[in-house]
Formats: structure tokens, C-alpha cells, sequence
């Protein structure tokens, strides 16, 4: 079991390391760092590891704050910037979020207290999706629609990096992130954590919001790289599972989006959105199939 935080001497080190790969994502990490200042979390006991994963690129200059640095990752993929994220990590506890994600001021607080409280265990909070427009687009709404069901996840053992702390020496016991993986690391990681027996539990207070897509390109791209994590990844009975369900219409998604208590206007635009993503999905498989690289975006 690790050690409670009130044994901690911040004066050594932080308790926390807040880890976030960037690709692409320059221009969005300043609400993140804005979110990360804002914090009721003691600024001395966290830090923020910024992963730059296009070294080679030109990155904007970025106010940093005194307690917040940036690596570099060449390999590509999220996970493994994380990984290079967590082997430079001085906290004892290792806090996920994605660089377009804005922490509620009680993030690390919220987060830190309930492993404080348990002792052990890994720590999820919702991701709750917004949109910045007043007319949302349909893109806007389909993702609004489409959400990031945190809670559903911890019930499945699993949960999405936006929101997820859990102890680095528990990580490192893990192995890491899969590297090999574009999309579904996160969820190959702490499905590895709780069948080992490892607690997953959710923290109602500890709230990230996600912007929505706002447009095409976005969501497609998504869609594209989650299901390359889904045929490309894990074993092959798992591949099965998903080549099978991707050459299903979506059904089940669309009879959950009309029950949902929304205008039906938007109902019809998140369920038109919904089949074009399918069709990517099965374009994407093709590919795959006929062996392509997996998206990385």
C-alpha cells in the first residue's frame, strides 16, 4: 500500500505529477495551464509535465508556470509520450489529462483526497463535454450527444486518461502504457490494473471539461483513430469483437440518442452524424485490412 500523502515532504518533492502528451495541440494548452493555476490543490505539492510528441515541429512560445516543464517524445502515439512522461515524474501519485481538457479549479484536491481517504487504488473523474457555441453545429451536437461516459466506464473497469490519477509505482509495476497503441491505451492499462485486483473508483468532484468537435474533419478523425485501436491492438479474440460490431449498423447508439431529453431537431442531427461516422469506421477497417498505419491524431 503507498504511503498517505501526510507522510509526504512536498519540500522534497511534489505528490503529484500532472502528465499530458501534446501533438498538434499547441494552441489549446494555455486554457489548460490556465485551469492548472487555478487549482485549490497547493501549487508546491504538483507538477506539470508538458510532452511534446512532434519534436521536430515549431512549438509556440508557452508561459509555463514555475511548476510546470516540457519534454520531448519522438516515438509516436499519446501513450508513449506518457510513458516518457512518467519515467521523468517525481510525484508519488500520477495525474492524467489531454491537452484540449480545462480542470476544474477542485481537480487535484478532489482527486487527491479520495486516495487519501482509500489509501490504495487507482481514481477517475468525469469528463463532462461543452460546447462554446450558442448554435452548437452538428458536429458540436453529436459529440454532445456522444459524451465521455466516465462513470460507465469505472463500472466496466476502465477509464478514459482525460481524468485518471492512479500511484507511479502501481504504473510502473503495470509496465506503462501499451506503446504500440494509437487509441485504447488507457483502457488496456487499467483493465491490466483491475484484474490484478486494483480498485478503480470515480470522484464526482474531480471534473475536467472537454470542448466538442466542431467540425468534420475532427470527428472523423476520432473515428478513425479509436477504431485503429480497436482492430490493431489486444488479442485477436478482441479484434474479432470489434470487426464483427463494426460491420453492424449502429442501432443500439441511435435508440439511445431518441430516448434522450433533447430537441428532436438535434436528435436527428446527432443520429445523421452518427451513420456518416459508421461509414468512415468501415472505410478505415478496409484500410486496415489492406494494411495501413492506424491514425495517430
Amino acid at each position: 500500500m503507498d504511503t498517505p500523502s501526510g507522510n509526504h515532504d512536498s519540500r522534497d518533492s511534489p505528490l503529484v505529477s500532472v502528465i499530458v502528451p501534446v501533438y498538434r495541440q499547441w494552441h489549446l494548452v494555455p486554457l489548460l495551464l490556465d485551469g492548472l493555476r487555478r487549482q485549490t490543490f497547493d501549487r508546491a505539492r504538483y507538477e506539470v509535465i508538458l510532452i511534446d510528441n512532434e519534436p521536430g515541429a515549431r512549438r509556440p512560445q508557452v508561459d509555463l508556470p514555475n511548476n510546470a516543464r516540457i519534454l520531448e517524445c519522438a516515438a509516436p502515439g499519446a501513450y508513449a509520450s506518457r510513458n516518457v512522461g512518467i519515467g521523468a515524474a517525481r510525484g508519488q501519485l500520477l495525474a492524467f489529462t489531454d491537452a484540449d481538457c480545462r480542470p476544474k479549479p477542485q481537480w487535484l484536491a478532489a482527486l487527491v483526497g479520495a486516495w487519501e481517504q482509500a489509501g490504495d487504488g487507482m481514481f477517475a473523474g468525469p469528463v463532462d463535454l461543452v460546447c462554446d457555441s450558442e448554435r452548437p453545429n452538428r458536429y458540436e451536437v453529436y459529440d454532445l450527444f456522444r459524451g465521455i461516459p466516465q462513470a460507465r466506464y469505472v463500472r466496466n473497469g476502465y477509464a478514459a486518461t482525460a481524468n485518471l490519477m492512479m500511484p507511479k509505482a502501481l504504473v510502473e509495476r503495470l509496465g506503462g502504457f501499451d506503446v504500440t497503441r494509437m487509441s485504447g491505451g488507457d483502457s488496456d492499462l487499467t483493465l491490466r490494473a483491475t484484474r490484478s485486483g486494483i480498485s478503480l473508483s470515480l470522484v464526482e468532484d474531480a471534473v475536467v471539461e472537454h470542448p466538442t468537435r466542431d467540425d468534420w474533419e475532427a470527428a472523423a478523425t476520432k473515428a478513425r483513430r479509436v477504431k485503429g485501436g480497436q482492430l490493431t491492438a489486444g488479442p485477436y479474440s478482441r479484434r474479432l469483437k470489434w470487426f464483427l460490431r463494426t460491420l453492424t449498423p449502429p442501432v443500439r447508439a441511435m435508440v439511445r440518442y431518441l430516448r434522450m431529453d433533447r430537441p428532436w431537431r438535434q436528435k436527428g442531427q446527432a443520429i445523421l452524424v452518427l451513420y456518416q461516422l459508421w461509414f468512415v469506421e468501415l472505410w478505415e477497417m478496409g484500410r486496415l485490412l489492406l494494411g495501413g498505419s492506424p491514425e495517430r491524431k
